[in-house]
């Protein structure tokens, strides 16, 4: 079985602050957690979405959708570089299970976050939801790679 490294400082620190924010529905100090390269990779997009801009722009409009959202388990990979955060939420009458897989970077900024959804319903709705808020906006920050 593998066994995870403990968290660095900086990336404890930069988790609190990220539970802070979700608690609050806050997220203004996000920007300051990603690293400028951040990718954020959707549920809903083949392609990843690139930049520190347009991954607070993605979260926070979801961080919107979302009703009774809560985090329940926090797991860490064996470098202690990654977290996954399992949660669930409502989007409309749809309830929701996911998780956020994060990545940082050595001085805590997160450099990927990548979220699944079930069940297929949920992410339907949540899909449309964010098509409705961010559509026309979300391409121009597509990448061109996989």
């Amino acid at each position: 079985m593998l066994q995870a490294a403990p968290l660095s400082p900086a990336i404890a620190a930069s988790l609190e602050k990220w539970h802070a924010m979700v608690a609050s529905g806050n997220l203004e100090g996000l920007p300051d957690l990603l690293h400028p390269q951040a990718s954020f990779r959707s549920p809903m997009a083949h392609k990843p979405y690139a930049s520190a801009q347009a991954v607070a722009l993605i979260v926070t409009t979801v961080i919107g959708v979302f009703t009774q959202f809560k985090y329940h388990r926090q797991f860490v990979n064996e470098d202690g570089m990654s977290v996954v955060l399992e949660f669930s939420a409502m989007v409309g009458d749809k309830a929701i299970k996911g998780i956020d897989m994060v990545r940082f970077d050595d001085d805590g900024l997160i450099v990927d976050f990548e979220v699944m959804v079930r069940p297929m319903s949920g992410l339907q709705a949540l899909g449309a939801e964010m098509g409705a808020r961010l559509g026309a906006l979300l391409p121009a920050f597509k990448t061109a790679n996989t």
